[in-house]
């Protein structure tokens, strides 16, 4: 009992760290997509500002659906928009709130997880208290479900699914089917957010299959419970992709109502010629080498012996040591008594926790290791299945103190210290850009990023009517372009309202030394790692730690 109450107390104050964190809010940028998915489309739609779109959602190649972003930055951002419009709160629309609030749904949504481990772990055979101590303090889920990734989507829906098809009777003698309208709904949805939702969907859905043949007698019965998947997750399909052709073809719901009668069936005609189902598109991109080699090769093992490793450290390895032991084992029953069986061992029809929760964790991370391109971030919907695991009675966790570094290193590393800069440097230039001096006096602004990733347009809140702010992102171009690029600026830089400002880690500062331009003002942000460009360790250990752990902002001279 003493030590389920400090469980209980532990596992509050995570979530409170979790929430808390949030709000703070975290500096660290994992990687673009966490804004080019869904915040820096709805801040451009919704919010009129001036935005980068990404190419998965222009008109030629539709291959997001619009729904997901719509329903949490979308609804977030229009909810900030309303209380500026009805004047309760004046200035709602700034670089904070345009970062936060999408966060803030997102963090909310994240406690998902937490309800679906407490309901599940009973059902695997886990302690409850163990797995939600492991999931919160996890900074995986400190980080990045935190974040605007589909794929903290597709780990919330993952885990819904998983807590639709481990359901007991009331009696909890045996398990029982849950409603097959939700599992297709779910799976659909799922789909939709990310067509690698069936690798992790897989398992699932067999088990759930398994339960439901087990269980019922009646053919009709059985029938019917396919049938209801069929029907909603058709359903389910209609309106994605009517939501994204609307979004993504000139098509509009006016445009069908204003129509005459007679020109009606030809608008409809017209609207089922444009369909949009994002997630072939998806899949027709994906699928093809080429495409997946522009956004980097890794080797087919880089998830099992990388990116496991990363993301949950010896929860992984432990979970490889025991899938080989029931490997192993299970290979050794068969071959001694498959003569005496009528089928095979049952792994997915009795909920006996671990060969199970096993292969929940190791078949999606198997399908995913088919594709060429692995991100460490693909992997996060595991966490689920692996917390559960490792937190089963009769597993003794012996590496408490380890799994406590590791999570305190990984949430400095990606919560604070990676590209930690760049966040706090959009602040500061949208308070320059927006203050009194330069909204009295009107100023053109040019922001020239190199070597960092790229940054959100979004968060500088600038309307698109407005032409004072230009912005360059030459990611990691070398130093002749670099030099070239600014030399070039800085000839044309007459206007004496004029600024230009180049924002660039501190690794690479003496790139800029050498193009033979100097600065007025000089701003350095810390900390911020680059590991494009990371710092040498000499270096690091010398007086010009900090400069080297700095992302600076450099205003250009004009009288140069």
């Amino acid at each position: 009992a003493g030590a389920a109450m400090v469980a209980r107390a532990l596992w509050a104050l995570l979530a409170a760290l979790r929430a808390g964190w949030c709000l703070l809010p975290q500096s660290g940028y994992l990687h673009p997509d966490e804004f080019f998915q869904a915040p820096e489309v709805m801040a451009g739609d919704i919010l009129n500002l001036q935005v980068y779109y990404p190419w998965e959602f222009l008109s030629s190649s539709p291959c997001r659906t619009v729904v997901f972003p719509l329903m949490t930055s979308g609804v977030m951002y229009w909810l900030i928009k309303s209380l500026q419009q009805l004047d309760i709160c004046s200035s709602c629309i700034n670089s904070y709130t345009l970062l936060v609030s999408p966060r803030l749904l997102f963090t909310i949504f994240s406690f998902i997880l937490d309800y679906s481990v407490y309901r599940l772990a009973s059902f695997w055979e886990a302690d409850p208290w163990k797995a939600l101590v492991l999931l919160a303090g996890s900074y995986v889920t400190l980080v990045f479900y935190t974040r605007t990734f589909t794929n903290t989507l597709e780990g919330l829906l993952f885990a819904l699914l998983m807590v639709l098809v481990s359901s007991r009777k009331s009696s909890g003698s045996s398990a029982e089917p849950t409603s097959s309208s939700l599992i297709g709904i779910v799976t659909t949805a799922g789909f939709f957010n990310r067509p690698t939702f069936l690798a992790f969907a897989l398992m699932p859905l067999l088990y759930w299959a398994g339960l439901i043949v087990d269980s019922q007698k009646s053919i009709k019965t059985l029938i019917n419970h396919f049938l209801k998947f069929i029907l909603c997750a058709c359903f389910t399909a209609f309106v994605f992709i009517t939501a994204d052709t609307f979004y993504f073809t000139s098509v509009s719901l006016d445009n069908l109502y204003s129509t005459n009668k007679s020109n009606l069936i030809e608008a409809i005609v017209q609207l089922h010629d444009k369909m949009v189902i994002t997630p072939f598109n998806f899949l027709s991109y994906n699928l093809n080498p080429h495409n997946l080699a522009l956004h980097g090769s890794h080797p087919r093992v880089t998830h099992f012996t990388v990116n496991g490793l990363m993301l949950f450290g010896i929860l992984h390895i432990l979970a490889i040591v025991a899938g080989f032991k029931m490997l192993k084992k299970y290979i050794c029953h068969l071959m001694l008594v498959r003569w005496c069986y009528r089928g095979l061992p049952g792994l997915l029809v009795h909920p006996e926790g671990s060969p199970t929760l096993l292969l929940f964790y190791f078949v999606p991370l198997a399908f995913l290791s088919l594709f060429s391109h692995q991100e460490p971030r693909f992997l996060i919907p595991l966490i689920l299945p692996l917390v559960l695991f490792s937190a089963s009675p009769n597993r003794a966790l012996k590496w408490k103190l380890l799994i406590v570094l590791f999570n305190l290193l990984g949430a400095l590393l990606f919560g604070c210290l990676h590209q930690g800069g760049l966040i706090p440097c959009l602040f500061h230039l949208e308070q320059l850009i927006h203050s009194p001096a330069s909204s009295s006096h009107p100023q053109h602004y040019t922001l020239l990023f190199a070597h960092t990733y790229m940054p959100p347009r979004s968060l500088l809140n600038i309307k698109k009517t407005d032409a004072h702010v230009e912005v360059i992102d030459m990611a990691g171009a070398g130093e002749e372009a670099l030099c070239q690029t600014v030399e070039q600026r800085a000839s044309n830089f007459t206007c004496s309202d004029c600024h230009i400002f180049i924002i660039i880690p501190g690794t690479v500062r003496d790139t800029i030394t050498k193009c033979g331009v100097s600065f007025k003002n000089e701003t350095l942000i810390f900390p911020h790692l680059s590991m494009e460009d990371p710092p040498q360790i000499p270096v690091l250990s010398s007086g010009n730690w900090r400069s080297q752990l700095g992302l600076y902002i450099l205003e250009l001279n004009r009288d140069h």
